[in-house]
């Protein structure tokens, strides 16, 4: 039996059984019923009658009476068509979404899932399954604060014919959605719940007697001297002992011959008030979500643990900070040495992620020269300019000279396609380095300009070239000796709305391509 509670938003459990007594509803999700066949043959019927007096069968949402079927209703989600240029996958998650939401308000406590699989769409289940989980989760400060409200269904039953195939799907959804309801606990609580100790002490809970091994810093004297930009930003909020900041390192060793190394950074900025350069004009609201990169970081690991893919080795750092205003808050024109032993200029306190992550990127590349087939990424909700040039719910990725040399942006984008957590691909140019190019004798490099990534040409693009020359990554491109691969992903598009609940993204992509191999 494929059945879990753990990090899942409902109980959910496989079920071949179409008569299971256990279910008060059924929500279909399929393209067209007229195709139904078989086992589902029995729900054709009842759509055709609700056809004949509601045209928008097809169209949106219904809900009607099953008959002497023990489930006794029918919530029917049409997916609406998928054979044009730009359908995809997408389409049966929003579907089920919708689907699930309409079953609540019928008041369903057991819905049974079915999908129809399409043909031009092989993971339609999957991403179908993770489409209901995603309106399912109920907010941690919900399940903590309000138990009456810690769950918005008892329980899910997953039909699939083939009982083998379907515990299958519900184990590899629930090993994905487990790391999504992390990252969305994490990225989506507020800035208090979750300041930078709370994430540590929810890491800690998280992988305490697990295979994933974990080191939390919290030694100010550790943090100054191996993370120097970082500890530029978290200057001013460690004078609040319940904001001081974290760096959380991860790791994970799949079981066999290691043949692929990740090594990924996420960016924790638990809040951005912009620092000295502060979010004026109403712009600082929601930027509690500016951690969603270190939480799909731990999203990430606790899909691997529940997963346990084999051959492969994740290692992983959580840069947790608050960027605050006040007495100590670092300023524009200060120079700071990195890591790497690059003198920065600093340009806009309100460029913190990349400052909180670039010695941490360093400190990866350090580590990459001893393992097998590395590769570095980071993931941050970067740049405004991300959603603006590539609007919301999309991940953008860079490759650097090495990591392109593989195609690797490519291939994630079509993992991401695949299972409806869809990339866009941009490229670093030689204009972003020369932007980024110390512009006197006083520095090597320049940290950012004083306008909002919006208002930047390349916007979005340039903070990777900053990573790569402040981390020393420039010295490990396609002309070196020892190139090494790094990719960064914005997820400041694909994180999620505010208001709203968080996607998770990128970690379905992730798990795609390193985990489930598609």
């Amino acid at each position: 039996m494929a059945s879990t509670t753990s990090r899942l938003p409902c109980d959910t459990e496989c079920t071949a059984d179409i008569n299971d007594s256990r279910a008060d509803g059924i929500i279909l999700v399929a393209n067209d019923f007229s195709q139904l066949a078989g086992d589902l043959l029995f729900l054709k019927e009842p759509l055709e009658q609700q056809s004949q007096i509601d045209s928008a069968v097809c169209k949106e949402v219904v809900l009607l009476p099953l008959g002497t079927h023990s489930a006794k209703r029918l919530v029917y989600a049409p997916t609406g068509p998928l054979n044009r240029d730009y359908d995809d996958v997408r389409r049966f998650g929003d579907a089920a979404g919708v689907g699930i939401k309409r079953a609540i308000r019928a008041g369903m406590k057991k819905p049974m899932l079915i999908c129809v699989p399409h043909e031009a769409f092989p993971e339609a289940k999957l991403a179908c399954l993770l489409g209901a989980f995603q309106s399912l989760y109920v907010p941690l400060e919900i399940r903590e604060d309000v138990p009456s409200r810690a769950t918005k269904i008892d329980q899910l039953l997953v039909w699939s014919a083939n009982k083998e195939e379907g515990d299958n799907l519900v184990k590899q959804a629930s090993g994905i959605e487990g790391g999504r309801l992390v990252a969305r606990d994490i990225g989506g609580s507020d800035p208090e719940r979750m300041a930078a100790p709370k994430v540590a002490e929810y890491v800690y809970r998280l992988f305490k007697g697990t295979p994933v091994k974990f080191n939390i810093i919290s030694d100010d004297s550790v943090l100054t001297k191996e993370y120097p930009l970082f500890s530029a930003v978290n200057r001013c909020a460690k004078l609040v002992d319940r904001h001081q900041g974290r760096v959380i390192h991860l790791e994970y060793v799949g079981d066999g011959d290691i043949e692929t190394t990740l090594m990924i950074v996420g960016k924790g900025v638990t809040y951005d008030t912009g620092g000295a350069d502060v979010k004026a004009g109403g712009h600082m609201a929601g930027m509690h979500r500016d951690k969603c990169g270190a939480a799909a970081v731990a999203g990430f690991f606790h899909t691997l643990n529940c997963l346990k893919p084999k051959n492969i080795k994740v290692v992983g750092t959580m840069a947790m900070v608050r960027n605050s205003i006040g007495v100590e808050s670092y300023v524009a024109d200060e120079l700071i040495a990195s890591r790497a032993g690059k003198r920065i200029r600093i340009g806009n306190t309100d460029a913190e992620g990349r400052m909180a992550m670039a010695d941490c990127l360093c400190q990866m590349k350090e580590k990459a020269q001893g393992e097998v087939n590395p590769h570095l990424f980071t993931i941050a909700t970067l740049t405004g300019h991300a959603v603006r040039a590539m609007g919301p719910n999309y991940s953008i990725i860079l490759d650097n000279g090495p990591a392109r040399k593989e195609g690797h942006a490519q291939s994630v984008q079509k993992s991401g396609d695949v299972i409806g957590d869809p990339f866009e691909i941009s490229n670093i140019r030689r204009e972003d380095y020369e932007f980024h190019t110390g512009k006197s004798e006083y520095e090597d490099v320049l940290q950012s300009n004083n306008a909002p990534s919006t208002m930047t040409a390349r916007g979005h693009q340039s903070p990777s070239a900053f990573l790569i020359m402040a981390s020393g990554l420039d010295s490990h491109g396609i002309d070196s000796d020892q190139p090494i691969k790094y990719s960064h992903i914005d997820i400041a598009g694909s994180s999620g709305p505010f208001p709203g609940v968080p996607t998770g993204s990128p970690i379905s992509a992730l798990a795609a391509k390193y985990i489930l191999g598609l």
